[in-house]
């Protein structure tokens, strides 16, 4: 079997062509039709002048034309480019040129945003446009919907698994960064993960084909609603990889925002078996609708629910059991992020878990400082080292993936920047990045991004941002702002300023004033003086 996203996914189609394959709202989309869309998409995308490792966007909320749009480019033998929707004219220029793409689907809601930065991506040789009720502001695009009436499917082609496949994340200035896989290893991971979780994988993956059959025989396809976007890893990897590698179901909502009592409605309409949030963010809201719904007499069916999966920030031990409560599942916490797999928890009503307790991945080393590799029950805290799927690197940032991407006594690990503890018991305990990233919802925010959008006010003199603990949000942004001759500023004007330079995620939830922002004798950020400073105020 050739070991290619667009190719595994044709030959499951024409195993199982009638089966759902995407779900959004009304839009029920089979296998076949998943299969078909996809193709005409491609052709596109070929006359449009892309071909293989092209990079196009995807600047689109969660919907079915967001996995179709990406199936078009695997088609091709193309790199699709996560774009998160909530960046602003800046942040997609640099995006867009940094991954150099070609091509970028998005939303109409979002089409005077994309005409304000046409002109400044040369390179761009075709803007799709998804229609979503909103009013297009941009006429040089082309309409998705005409290519599904006016292209002919693309004939199948033999691929590469070497492909690169590649995601967006964070980097250590803020800046996003692309990271590398070649597809064949990333699929091979993925369908390792899911042989992990219990499902029916064969050993042999050219046996894949039979496996699909006799789920078929069997009616045990995973059905999969993503509560979270599929811009980020969890989302897409973890909602809709997993379920549509074998065969499944991914249900997603277009409308932005999280709404618990909706993704309930949701799992009881359509008997979703699986479920993918982000930590309490999501969990915590989610507990609160089916106490609601149970006190009102009125709960919710969600008796389909086999597992709820969770990655990238702190899911606390007391909303899983609350969870548990209302329906015995499994409860999967994973820990980790795009560079690598850190560590799980299950927790079900037999099993509890503690909150930040995981067990080790296979693979994986704690690093402490002075190079020592730590032994269960250490004193010591050290970097947490990812080996089996490792990044092939930084796309073009050569020395941001020597720092992360490491050789350790002959295997080569990646080293995201996560700190934990190795316990005498072989878990690990998270302590958190050693860096200063913010992680708020599953959003990794850099101070150094927002300080720089705080002080482009004119009054603003110098200002250091940090992590406070947030119960819903694991930590919400607060900065330390010190102004021009200790002028008066108002914290709403400013945070609206600060607005036009960043994403709304990233905006501080609290701006704290103080005379002079302290900083160590050679200038660098004194960051634990700034949340020392913070937790004077917190209640």
């Amino acid at each position: 079997m050739n070991l290619n996203f667009a190719s595994v996914w044709e030959m499951i189609a024409d195993l199982v062509p009638d089966n759902d394959a995407l779900i959004c709202g009304e839009d029920v989309v089979s296998w076949k039709s998943y299969d078909s869309r996809s193709s005409k998409v491609a052709s596109a995308l070929i006359n449009a002048g892309l071909g293989a490792n092209a990079k196009a966007g995807l600047y689109l909320n969660n919907s079915n034309e967001y996995l179709i749009g990406q199936n078009a480019i695997f088609k091709i033998g193309g790199v699709p480019i996560n774009v998160n929707y909530r960046y602003v004219e800046e942040e997609l220029i640099y995006l867009l040129d940094n991954s150099d793409a070609e091509a970028v689907f998005y939303h109409a809601c979002y089409s005077s945003r994309i005409k304000q930065i046409a002109k400044s991506l040369p390179n761009i040789k075709a803007w799709i446009e998804v229609a979503d009720g909103n009013k297009s502001h941009f006429s040089d695009c082309i309409r998705y919907e005409e290519i599904l009436n006016d292209y002919p499917p693309m004939e199948r082609i033999e691929r590469d698994p070497e492909t690169i496949y590649m995601l967006y994340t964070g980097g250590t200035t803020g800046m996003p960064k692309g990271v590398m896989y070649k597809q064949g290893e990333f699929l091979t991971f993925l369908f390792r993960t899911l042989k992990a979780m219990g499902y029916d994988v064969p050993e042999d993956l050219s046996d894949l084909e039979a496996s699909i059959l006799a789920s078929k025989t069997n009616d045990e396809f995973i059905k999969s609603l993503v509560g979270c976007p599929l811009m980020h890893g969890t989302g897409m990897w973890l909602g809709a990889f997993l379920p549509l590698l074998l065969g499944g179901t991914v249900i997603t909502t277009s409308n932005l925002g999280f709404d618990p009592d909706k993704l309930w409605a949701q799992v009881q309409d359509k008997k979703a078996t699986n479920i993918v949030i982000v930590g309490d963010a999501f969990a915590k809201p989610m507990l609160d609708s089916l106490d609601r719904a149970k006190n009102s007499n009125n709960p919710y069916d969600i008796g389909s629910v086999k597992v709820i999966i969770s990655s990238g920030v702190m899911w606390s031990a007391e909303v899983k059991q609350g969870l548990l409560s209302h329906h015995n599942m499994s409860l999967m916490d994973t820990m980790g992020s795009t560079e690598g797999g850190i560590g799980s928890s299950v927790t079900t009503r037999e099993n509890p878990s503690e909150t930040a307790k995981f067990a080790i991945n296979p693979g994986v080393i704690i690093l402490a400082d002075d190079g020592e590799i730590l032994k269960p029950g250490s004193d010591k805290i050290g970097l947490i080292g990812t080996s089996g799927l490792v990044p092939t690197g930084y796309y073009k940032d050569e020395k941001k993936s020597a720092e992360t991407f490491k050789e350790i006594n002959g295997t080569r690990y990646s080293f995201p920047g996560d700190y934990a503890k190795l316990e005498s018991d072989g878990t690990i305990t998270l302590l958190g990045r050693g860096s200063n990233c913010i992680n708020s919802a599953g959003e990794k925010i850099y101070p150094e991004e927002v300080e720089e959008a705080i002080k482009t006010h004119n009054d603003v003199f110098d200002c250091l941002v940090v992590g406070m603990p947030d119960e819903k949000f694991g930590q919400r942004i607060v900065a330390v702002v010190s102004t021009v001759d200790n002028k008066v500023l108002d914290e709403l004007v400013l945070i609206e300023n600060t607005r036009k330079k960043i994403a709304g995620y990233k905006l501080p939830k609290q701006i704290l004033f103080t005379d002079e922002v302290k900083r160590a004798p050679n200038g660098k950020a004194n960051y634990k003086w700034a949340k020392s400073y913070a937790e004077e105020f917190q209640s």
